[in-house]
């Protein structure tokens, strides 16, 4: 195996001059910036005129709009400019708006081209827009959704709360995130704490990629319990749960003995599984040796990449891999578009790792030889780092541990093993528990709702 001592980063990933977007996270969880809305002031503005500002409060923005656009000059001086037909569209009066479904009730096709506002008032409760409609449309916009969908320009206070992912090394074996299965499975009653756990562990996951759950019962069933507690299990090929022994009943690798270099799973599926989740029931000694697991911080290693070869990093986020699952009688897995190793948000932030060096299929297709050359050195590189001892962190597992590794993140190995090791676990959906973390924030953390209403903290 190749070890490479990686140099430690402990800071956030400088902008990197390529045509890739550099990673966007941080080393230490960073507080999420809130914005509060004017606290009073009343001001009217005509179309074409600036508004009377005289006895407005400082805290109030002014606004101005034209027959295309409608102009935000903030307290602080900064300006941001919205199209007429964008807010439109966005209004969320019930005439617009399903308070209850969260979905538009209008069509783009209803929208007057050559829409644009009568008047604009603006409070402290947002901006009060009147519509050259023949109803006289009204529309109010919290100043808050203002500044958070602020395109022109984007207001860079604004950010969301990926920054508080936690890149790690093999360090994070002095202290790994766990979770207490007795807290989780705990009844919603009043002063119960499960939906608080579940939260906890969906936290962790978020943040550091993986969790451990403790002192879970020995068995597959009290395991599956805990699974479809988290979020629903997702069926593949392999089934929903799963419980398995080294006995290849299906065509992978994972249903053997031998080792496993750090990978993510279902890189060949076009939505990889967003949670891998493992039990080790049985691993009897003696005769049963080896089979410790791998855990790596794929974000970690890639802001690593970024920093050391910038141009290998572009290479990694920009060529696409094609993958497959062929192993098994009666599956042919091929996903119809392949996609590059690192992904990036529309933000240029990255949101998924696809690395496996086993699933990967004939690569090449429409590529130049500089580009052939360059993947190869790009992907040697990114492996290893993967494979230093930096940054890999070992760990034994132990029946009544259940592990949960965020897929799109974490990448997972083992050593060979020998002995009879039973081994069960499942795959949870990407969008199941990030949703489930969603909704769990919104009913346990006061302090990090939104000071926007329902109606207008939804579809970001």
């Amino acid at each position: 195996m190749i070890r490479r001592s990686a140099p430690k980063i402990v800071k956030a990933i400088p902008p990197v001059s390529s045509r890739a977007a550099v990673v966007d996270i941080r080393y230490i969880s960073n507080s999420r910036r809130k914005f509060t809305t004017a606290e009073s002031g009343l001001s009217n503005a005509r179309v074409g005129r600036p508004p009377d500002t005289t006895s407005r409060s400082s805290n109030i923005p002014t606004v101005n709009s034209d027959g295309e656009k409608t102009k935000i000059i903030w307290p602080d001086g900064r300006e941001t400019t919205f199209d007429n037909y964008f807010l439109f569209d966005h209004c969320r009066c019930s005439k617009c708006f399903h308070e209850q479904t969260k979905q538009r009730l209008k069509t783009l096709s209803e929208i007057p081209s050559d829409i644009h506002p009568m008047s604009v008032e603006v409070d402290k409760t947002g901006v009060h827009l009147t519509w050259s409609t023949s109803d006289s449309h009204k529309s109010t916009f919290p100043l808050e959704f203002l500044r958070r969908s602020a395109y022109d320009p984007p207001l860079a206070s604004y950010r969301d709360d990926k920054e508080s992912r936690i890149l790690w090394n093999s360090t994070i074996a002095q202290s790994p995130p766990n979770v207490l299965y007795d807290e989780i499975m705990s009844t919603e009653k009043e002063g119960s704490t499960g939906g608080r756990a579940i939260l906890k562990l969906l936290n962790k996951i978020h943040d550091f990629g993986f969790c451990f759950v403790e002192n879970v019962p020995t068995t597959g069933e009290k395991t599956k319990e805990l699974i479809e507690k988290v979020a629903p299990i997702r069926n593949t090929h392999y089934g929903g749960f799963w419980q398995f022994t080294a006995d290849l009943s299906h065509g992978d690798l994972a249903y053997s003995n031998e080792g496993l270099p750090a990978h993510t799973d279902t890189t060949y599926f076009t939505d990889p599984a967003g949670l891998q989740i493992f039990h080790l029931l049985s691993h009897p000694s003696p005769p049963g040796k080896g089979g410790t697991t791998l855990l790596v911080d794929g974000f970690y290693t890639a802001s690593l990449l970024s920093t050391l070869y910038p141009t290998s990093y572009s290479l990694l986020s920009r060529l696409a891999i094609p993958a497959h699952a062929s192993g098994t009688e009666g599956t042919m897995l091929r996903p119809p578009l392949s996609q590059p190793t690192l992904r990036h948000d529309e933000k240029g932030q990255l949101i998924q790792i696809r690395w496996n060096n086993e699933d990967r299929g004939v690569l090449g297709q429409g590529w130049t030889p500089d580009e052939i050359k360059g993947w190869y050195q790009a992907a040697r590189r990114y492996d290893e780092l993967n494979r230093s001892e930096d940054a890999e962190y070992w760990i034994q597992l132990k029946p009544g541990t259940v592990l949960f590794i965020d897929n799109w993140r974490v990448m997972h190995g083992r050593s060979p093993f020998t002995g009879s090791r039973t081994m069960c676990g499942a795959y949870i959906g990407a969008d199941d528990w990030l949703s489930r973390r969603t909704a769990l924030t919104k009913k346990y953390e006061i302090r990090k709702k939104s000071i926007l209403d329902d109606n207008w903290s939804v579809g970001w």
